[in-house]
């Protein structure tokens, strides 16, 4: 089994349904001290996928470069397309979706977040993370064009973040159909307690009233669905998404958070240095469980694109 450690490094302020062009501030990076323990006791590499207003901070990429340089963490790339110039008025509310950008105004937004990654961080990313899993055929277009050999936008089972088609994404990683140079899709993980129940949740919610098939995708997504995602899901879910994924034979966990989560106040969900605390302490039980039950190999995003799952 490999594991990916992807965390979205960002700014504050996105928690509370406001999507300003210049956020409240970039502080919480320093907070990626807390993670140290990972590579230093269980020998895991991160990756970190850094939006625009991050890669602007000298601070953020002083803390950033020492990941590189002291613990090998690999710098992606994280778009906000809101907080990303150039901006233009379009005819929606932010954050406007992906599918909605025009083509050129979307390619131009990447280009900027390379160049700046490039010129303040000295990386040149091939892993991405599209901001609010907002991953559309335009986004897939361009990413190879730009250099990217892995993605990680997709979010399985969770239908309410892109369409009822996320019930049937694949949990594990894979290549992406029709796009040259060849791109990789590590999809964070999530799996469904009963195999089958995707399929047959969606053929259900197609057939109910809008209504029914709403309270049916609301039940699966807290009932059906376990995964790896520590902000998101409870110890007990974790581990039980793991041993299954392990079962039906997953080569890949990708377990994922935000920076933001790692520092008191800057997420809503975690509001105090305990609640903080409580997390990282669910990270490291899970990790030192992971590694007890079975021999698990340690890997960044853009690792897989080397070693690709079917072939490692």
């Amino acid at each position: 089994m490999k594991l990916v450690i992807s965390v979205d490094v960002e700014e504050e302020g996105l928690f509370a349904g406001r999507y300003p062009r210049t956020p409240p501030g970039v502080s919480n990076v320093a907070a990626l001290r807390h993670l140290e323990f990972i590579p230093r006791e269980f020998g895991f590499p991160l990756t970190f996928l850094v939006t625009y207003q991050v890669s602007r901070d000298p601070e953020a990429c002083r803390v950033l470069a020492h990941w590189r340089e002291r613990w090998g963490a690999e710098v992606g790339a994280h778009l906000h397309p809101w907080s990303t110039p150039p901006y233009a008025h379009l005819p929606y509310p932010e954050p406007v979706r992906s599918k909605n950008l025009p083509r050129d105004l979307l390619r131009k937004k990447m280009v900027t977040l390379l160049s700046s990654l490039k010129n303040n961080l000295g990386v040149t990313p091939t892993s991405f993370r599209m901001g609010r899993f907002d991953l559309s055929d335009q986004v897939l277009s361009l990413l190879p064009e730009l250099g990217f050999k892995v993605d990680s936008s997709m979010v399985p089972l969770m239908p309410h973040l892109g369409g009822l088609e996320q019930l049937l994404w694949p949990s594990d990683p894979f290549p992406l159909p029709g796009l040259e140079p060849q791109l990789w899709e590590a999809p964070l993980t999530l799996v469904p307690v009963f195999a089958l129940a995707p399929s047959l949740v969606y053929r259900l919610s197609r057939a109910l009233p809008r209504k029914g098939g709403e309270l049916l995708l609301w039940a699966f997504r807290y009932l059906g669905a376990a995964g790896t995602q520590p902000a998101w899901f409870p110890l007990t879910s974790m581990r039980l998404a793991a041993s299954l994924h392990r079962r039906r034979r997953g080569r890949v966990i990708n377990l994922f958070f935000h920076s933001s989560e790692l520092h008191p106040g800057a997420s809503p969900q975690f509001p105090t240095p305990a609640a903080v605390h409580r997390l990282l302490h669910k990270i490291r039980t899970f990790l030192t469980w992971l590694q007890k039950t079975g021999p698990v190999q340690g890997f960044t995003l853009s690792q897989l694109h080397q070693f690709p799952p079917g072939e490692a």
